[in-house]
This record gives structure tokens, sequence and C-alpha cells, in this order.
């Protein structure tokens, strides 16, 4: 049959037009995309058979989609073409002839071969538009979206006007990184991606949940659904084994928004939310915290304290006051534990201020390599003075591990001035766990070797102390000053565990310093329970560099 030019261009220019508009391969408007095509060239059923693999071509392991229909099709009758993706999947298009229609021409057969080909092209440009959609909205390892669609999808519901409904949160898993230690990166992730899952469960249309990265999360729902995420976030029983089924009880600390009305930028909501993350997982007593006018002077006072903070390290404002530790049998100095002061344009500013807040950023780590090197500095002068020198230790922040280059640099500070090893201590605190504790190992083994003794700090408040007992060499043990709590309610187990954690240390060759002693019956405590090494307001607060002078000038006498 003699095609006519004037309706196959016609058919064609209106199929080509039709199907710049189809989203997915699957669309119903494919149907009426091919109409006048099919109709020209009688075309009964034209058919899509998708595979993965060649493998799954020999195995007939496929999925069928039907893109046309147009009557009863003469299933012997068909025109077939297989193609192959870039991505190495197979396609095949086959158009069927009804039952009562005379063959295709080999011009027909030619213009189908074309068609088919056009087809094919238009079905691969909408796999690379939701290949790079996916790309560019999607988290690729959970398969849920990411931050940039967060981003567009609140500016859409500010377009529309209906912004003051919403809430938005930034949340992060509490203690995460232990769950990935305790049941292995890919089950961890299975654990992150349910916990997800059911906080989404119950969310409408517009509501949803995207990684911002590692287990940083951010989530959009109606302010009428924040009791319920609130109550997701403080505790949520995930099935670890579908077997075994032993559960995990994940939480996550978040900062909350209640979003007005007349909010103009998805931008703002993420400022918000993240300065309220922040301090609800650094500087708050609460696993959660709603931005508001007061957290808003706390943001910009912390904005302040990190702007002040270059130049307040250039000008040495951070001075080095001693808190001196004592043997209580032998009632004299032992030690001294290095704390940092900040004074800036004649006032004090206490480190509960300052600490929290350069613990943000990486700023700390310098403010703790400035604490080491002035300590160096003390101990160098004190050395050629003749003055008697004591155990002096210095805090390490946990912000440095995954930093390759810190036991080095560590050494380079204390060895620049000479100062032998066993004159420094350095005390990490027992949350450093929720990092690599295979940093923490490598560092801890490290100053052993170097001869420079460690301590774990506030031993008590966190959440694996034991493992940590077990699996490093530590030698000193800082027990926290809550196990000697002596408020008319205070749990009398508090005592009992004191006791235990003594004894316990001291048989693994581990010495104790008990933090925050403050009265004659928390020492007769200790002296009964053989612990004798102590500090606290009872024997002294933090003293600057010249008043602790006068103190180990003392020991010579």
């Amino acid at each position: 049959m003699k095609i006519n030019t004037d309706e196959y261009s016609i058919a064609i220019d209106d199929f080509l037009l039709r199907m710049e508009a189809i989203p997915s391969e699957n669309h119903p408007d494919t149907q009426i995309a091919l109409d006048k095509l099919g109709r020209l060239f009688h075309i009964a059923l034209a058919k899509l058979d998708f595979y993965e693999t060649p493998l799954d071509e020999r195995q007939k392991n496929g999925n069928s989609l039907i893109l046309y229909r147009n009557g009863e099709p003469d299933m012997t009758r068909f025109f077939q073409q297989r193609e192959m993706t870039g991505a190495g999947n197979v396609v095949y298009y086959t158009f069927y002839q009804p039952a009562d229609c005379a063959a295709w021409t080999n011009e027909e057969l030619e213009k189908l071969r074309v068609l088919e080909k056009t087809i094919f092209a238009f079905h691969g440009r909408i796999r690379t538009m939701r290949l790079a959609e996916f790309m560019t909205f999607y988290d690729q390892d959970l398969k849920i979206h990411n931050l940039t669609y967060f981003i567009k999808h609140m500016g859409q519901i500010i377009a529309q006007g209906r912004i003051g409904d919403f809430a938005a949160a930034f949340f992060n898993l509490t203690h995460f990184s232990a769950v990935n230690q305790q049941v292995g990166r890919e089950r961890g992730t299975e654990i992150m991606l349910s916990f997800i899952q059911q906080l989404s469960s119950d969310f409408c249309e517009d509501e949803i949940v995207c990684r911002v990265g590692g287990d940083n999360f951010v989530t959009f729902f109606l302010k009428s659904h924040l009791n319920y995420v609130m109550d997701h976030f403080s505790g949520t029983e995930i099935t670890v084994d579908d077997i075994t089924r032993p559960r995990l009880v994940i939480s996550a600390a978040a900062g909350y928004y209640m979003i007005p009305e007349d909010c103009k930028a998805a931008t703002d909501i993420m400022d918000c939310i993240s300065a309220a993350s922040n301090i609800a997982r650094n500087l708050s007593k609460e696993s959660f915290v709603f931005y508001d006018e007061q957290l808003k002077q706390r943001v910009n006072e912390s904005k302040i304290i990190q702007d002040l903070f270059p130049e307040a390290i250039r000008k040495q404002e951070f001075q080095v006051y001693y808190q001196p530790k004592y043997d209580i049998k032998e009632n004299k100095v032992i030690g001294a534990e290095a704390l940092c002061r900040w004074f800036h344009d004649g006032t004090m500013i206490m480190p509960g201020r300052f600490i929290p807040i350069l613990e943000q950023s990486k700023a700390i780590c310098a403010l703790d390599f400035y604490m080491l090197e002035h300590v160096c500095m003390d101990i160098q002068k004190w050395l050629k003075e003749g003055t008697p020198v004591v155990k002096v230790s210095v805090n390490l922040s946990r912000c440095h591990f995954g930093d390759m280059n810190l036991l080095q640099d560590i050494l380079d500070i204390i060895d620049k001035y000479r100062i032998p090893h066993e004159y420094i201590e350095i005390e990490l605190t027992e949350t450093t766990t929720d990092v690599s504790f295979r940093d923490l190992k490598r560092i801890v083994y490290g100053l052993q070797k170097q001869g420079i003794s460690t301590a774990i700090d506030d031993f008590g408040i966190g959440y694996s102390s034991l493992n940590l007992l077990r699996e490093l060499p530590w030698d000193i043990l800082k027990i926290d000053r809550s196990f000697l709590a002596e408020k008319p309610d205070a749990p009398e187990q508090n005592h009992v565990m004191l006791k235990h954690i003594i004894a316990m240390a001291q048989e693994m060759g581990i010495r104790c310093i008990v933090e925050g002693v403050e009265s004659p019956d928390q020492v007769r405590l200790l002296k009964e329970n053989k612990c004798y090494y102590v500090q606290g307001f009872l024997f002294d607060k933090p003293l600057a560099r010249d008043v602790f002078e006068s103190r180990l000038s003392q020991l010579s006498n």
C-alpha cells in the first residue's frame, strides 16, 4: 500500500509533539501520541518488553508494557526490533498487525523501523531524565529524597501560600555509629531506613523525610503531627534480625521550627532548624530544641564567639588555669588538669559559654593544640627554674578524631619544648565512642607507646563505658562527680556502683581519680573505698599559673 505523504507528515508531527510531553514509558498518553501513526500503518498492538540484563533476556525474566492498542492483533504477524541501552538493559519493541490487513510493504517496514528508533530515543531521554532526577533529588544509599529536594519542596509550599500549616525539623540519630559497630554497616543502613520508613508511614503527600548525609536528616510535616514526630524521635523499636528478632531502640536529637505564615524562603527554614539541631546536640540537656527568639539570641552569641575566636587565638587571650589533683592519703599535690579561661576586653569568658560553640566546628581543635603548647611552655619554664613539676593533663576534644596526623601533631608539640613525656597526660571523654573507635584505639595505643599517659574523663555518664575500659589501655580513670551525689534523694546504688568501679579499675591496673570532691564526707567515702586521688573545690579551684607555681614550690619544702 502506498503511504500518503501528507498524512504521514501530519501523523509524525503529531506523534513527536505529543511524545515531548510524556514523562514516563508507561504513561497513558503514549496511546494518544501513537494513534494517528497506528491507524496509518494498521497497527493493532505495540508492545515493549524490558530485561535488566542479557541473562534475564535468555531466561525470559522481564516486564512487558502495552504502548498502543487498536483492535485484535494477529500474534503471528509482527515487526520486532531489539535494542540495548547504555546501562546494558535489553529492550524489544514489537508492532502487531490485525488479521484482516495486507502485509506491510518494504516502505512501511522502513518507516516502522524509524518509528521504533524514535520511540526508543524518547524512552532513552526519559530514562536519562529519570536518572538525572535521581542523582539530583535522591540519596543514592537509602533511595529517599535528599536535601536538594527538601529545599525545592518547601519552596513550592511557600509559593502555594500554605507554609504556615507546616513545621520542619533537622535530626540526628543518637549514637548511631555505635549501632553500626554492633550490627555492621550494612545492617545498620537497614535499621536507619526502617526508622525513617516508620516515621513517614503516617505522613500525607506533602510531608517528607530527606537525608542530609550520614545519620543526619530533615523532615517537613504538618504542625498537627508534631507530637507524633517527637514521640518517634524519643525512641522507636527497630527489629534487627527477622530470625532472632532482637530489637534496638533508636532515638534522635532534633531541632524544630514551627514555620510562620510569612516565611519567604526555604533557606531561612534550613538556617533555623540547623541552628536548633546544633544546640540540641551540643548545648542542650534535652534531646530537642525549638527555634524561637531566645534561641535566636543564642545563635547570635554563637556567631559572635566564632567570629572573635581567630583573633583571640592570635592575641593569646586564652590562658591556662591549673586545677590541682591531690593524694588524700599523703595529703599532697600529685598532678593538675589544664583548664581554659578566655579573657576578652578585661572580662573572663567561662568555658561553658565558648567550648560547646567551638566544638560545633574544628575551631576547638586549634584551641586544644594552643592549650597543649602553653602547658608545655609552662613546664619548660618550671624545669629551667628548678620548680618541682607534676604531671599535667590536657583535654582533647573528640572533634580531632578522623585526623590521621593527630598523634604526630601531639608529639611534635611536646617534643618541640623537650618536655619529658611522663609530665603529660591526655584526657579523652568517654563520649568519643560515637566517632571512629578505630581512631581512638590508634591514638591511645600510640600515646602509650610514647610514654604519654591517657585518661578516660567523666567515666560513667556515657553509653559504652565498660567496652572502652575493656578494649583500651587507659592509665587513669576519672570518675564523674555524679557518683558522689549527697542529695537526700540520691540513690544509694550510686555509692555501690562507685565502690565496684573503683575495685574493678584497680584490679585492672588502672588508677582512679574522682572529680568534683567538695565535702569531708565525700573524702571519707573515697578513703573507705581505697580511692586516694581526687580533684575538687574542697582542695583547690582552678588556679592561675602564678598561683599554681606557688603550690608547686611548696612541694620542695
